[in-house]
């Protein structure tokens, strides 16, 4: 095609009013025109406005490994809700777990114990051998995040226990009276959050491990706690069960600056982004999971996991093809890769 022998510049710009139709259309012209529309240029403008690309609001991909048309691609079935359903683990009692992604390897936690599985490049499944485990709790494993450097955990003894993941050296910070529902760490600051109506403030510098910085009474049991990337403020959501506003933001100097009021009457236990503009929950009853583009009011998708039982998912993390979704007794992956007899979806409600 004579459109090709123009300079690549001019070339980008005609393609850049063209959308993913089109593009699909015109690339299979001829063998040119296939190979330059299958760049990731030429596909940047349009994977930034759509769900989960791997493309953060900065720009940064956080997916390289996959070329932006086959994610472009992939983002279709998320927002159509066209996926496979698979059960990766399942265990004999209920219990809380938390889930973790980390590239390709997923931390799960059981009862007292964290362990970490590689998933296997062809199909998000887990491998059989765990590659990593961590222990140290005397009660159930409430909460824990993952570092560059460190394994975080939060339990039921209303200890935190800090492990360093390039060897077996850990160290507990004891400072909760009750479980420890909800940890974060930035920066080497850790915010955690408990039942006994307090959220604490530690540090992880090498010199101070163990310190706790300051206790903020929040008068009702706190549920979960985020740091803002600016590490100035933190974010508190309790229990609401006193009259206090049950999502607030606190400044360095323990102060409230800022509260709202819950809208919505089933509790959400779980939430993750993108970064850009998708948003995943996992909801209090039957495993519902529901997908949301933050520019639209209505749920985007919404996936029952468990129609015949009221297991709430305790805790989703998701990369650009898989969704993780634990609930109290089994482990979901949803592949949103392939389309074919096997798909399964719910419409949104």
């Amino acid at each position: 095609m004579f459109l090709f022998h123009l300079p690549e510049d001019v070339l980008f710009l005609v393609l850049s009013y063209l959308d993913q139709r089109s593009l699909c259309r015109l690339s299979q012209a001829c063998r040119r025109s296939y190979q330059f529309i299958s760049r990731d240029a030429v596909w940047r403008r349009i994977a930034k406005d759509i769900i989960n690309t791997g493309l953060t609001r900065q720009g940064i991909d956080v997916c390289p490994s996959i070329s932006l048309k086959e994610r472009v691609r992939v983002s279709q079935n998320w927002s159509r809700g066209f996926c496979r359903k698979e059960i990766l683990l399942k265990w004999k009692i209920n219990l809380l777990p938390w889930i973790q992604l980390d590239c390709d390897v997923l931390y799960l936690s059981q009862a007292a114990n964290i362990s970490a599985y590689h998933l296997r490049a062809e199909g998000g499944k887990l491998q059989n051998n765990r590659v990593a485990f961590f222990s140290g709790h005397q009660e159930d494993v409430c909460r824990f995040i993952l570092t560059d450097t460190h394994l975080i955990s939060a339990g039921g003894d209303g200890k935190i226990i800090v492990h360093d993941r390039g060897c077996e050296y850990s160290i507990a910070y004891c400072g909760h009276k009750q479980e420890v529902n909800c940890i974060d760490c930035k920066g080497g600051v850790i915010v955690s959050g408990s039942r006994d109506r307090t959220a604490k403030i530690w540090t992880l510098t090498s010199d101070r491990l163990g310190e706790c910085l300051h206790t903020i009474p929040t008068y009702d049991r706190v549920w979960s706690v985020a740091i803002s990337p600016s590490l100035c403020t933190f974010v508190t959501g309790t229990a609401c069960c006193e009259n206090f506003a049950p999502l607030r933001i606190w400044d360095t100097e323990r102060k409230c600056v800022m509260e709202w009021e819950e809208p919505h009457d089933s509790a959400l236990y779980c939430i993750k982004t993108d970064k850009n503009h998708m948003i995943a929950s996992g909801s209090s009853y039957y495993g519902v999971v529901r997908l949301w583009d933050k520019r639209q009011t209505r749920c985007l998708q919404m996936f029952q996991l468990a129609p015949t039982t009221s297991s709430p998912v305790y805790s989703l993390c998701f990369s650009t093809t898989h969704l993780y979704a634990a609930l109290a007794s089994v482990l979901y992956s949803l592949d949103f890769r392939t389309v074919g007899s096997q798909s399964w979806k719910l419409p949104y409600i």
